[in-house]
């Protein structure tokens, strides 16, 4: 199995703080925020690990990270030149991944539990993607799954929706077998000409391939000033270790 960190974006809600760095780079904890997603694949017993950012600060993340040897593994970078979207920059994963299963975190994500149980149950799933769900208090913020929970099905993404159909929010890991590439390929861009990772979902969840299973430990993306600082408390609490998860 394959890890892909998507690290690219303008970090215009960051702004000025990435005036002069990637945000993906920002401290989170004792460590830059990038590491966070890079220990969650590690402890999954992922190595390979291709890193996708914008060409603006390609050469501070490879100052940061180097070959891979510090961590353990191995590093391939790739620069997305426009920012074309979430799944757009996952096209480029295409001659990394192969005919291998996938992990995709997106870089501004920060979770406190090892990833290491829904990997598992991903490498045992024969077909489609699945997704991590988080119950948070303020659905209409986030991109909401409503669940067939006796078939644990998702029924429908709705993003920021005004009445809620659950409190639980995909948050920004996905599962996908090596298929994801031709779907990618078959949806439309958005109103703002990106290749949305929401438009990809929608057609797993519309063909009955989407399967999702429940976060257990704390998470927060941390895009805005409000979540990294939530991030900041969330880590520093834990020396930046990341929990194993039951």
């Amino acid at each position: 199995m394959k890890g892909i960190i998507l690290a690219g974006g303008t970090g215009t809600r960051l702004y000025p703080l990435t005036k002069v760095t990637n945000k993906h780079l920002l401290p989170v904890g004792k460590e830059p925020m990038i590491l966070n997603p890079v220990r969650q694949l590690l402890s999954a017993g992922i190595k390979d690990i291709l890193v996708i950012t914008s060409k603006d600060h390609m050469g501070a993340v490879v100052q940061l990270l180097g070959s891979g040897a510090e961590y353990g593994c191995h590093f391939t970078f790739k620069v997305q030149d426009t920012a074309g979207g979430i799944a757009d920059a996952l096209l480029l994963a295409k001659g990394f991944v192969h005919d291998e299963k996938m992990v995709v975190i997106l870089g501004d994500n920060i979770l406190t539990s090892s990833i290491s149980p829904y990997a598992v149950a991903f490498s045992e799933q024969k077909e489609g993607a699945m997704v991590l769900l988080k119950a948070v208090g303020d659905p209409e913020r986030y991109g909401i799954a409503a669940l067939d929970e006796h078939k644990k099905m998702l029924l429908c993404i709705e993003e920021k929706p005004c009445q809620p159909k659950s409190c639980y929010a995909v948050i920004g890991v996905y599962l996908y077998n090596p298929d994801v590439f031709d779907v990618i390929r078959g949806v439309s861009p958005s109103h703002r000409g990106e290749l949305e990772i929401s438009s990809v979902n929608d057609w797993y969840v519309k063909q009955g391939l989407m399967k999702y299973e429940y976060y257990s430990g704390d998470w927060t993306d941390a895009g805005t000033f409000e979540s990294l600082v939530y991030a900041n408390e969330l880590m520093l609490s834990r020396d930046n270790i990341i929990e194993n998860s039951s």
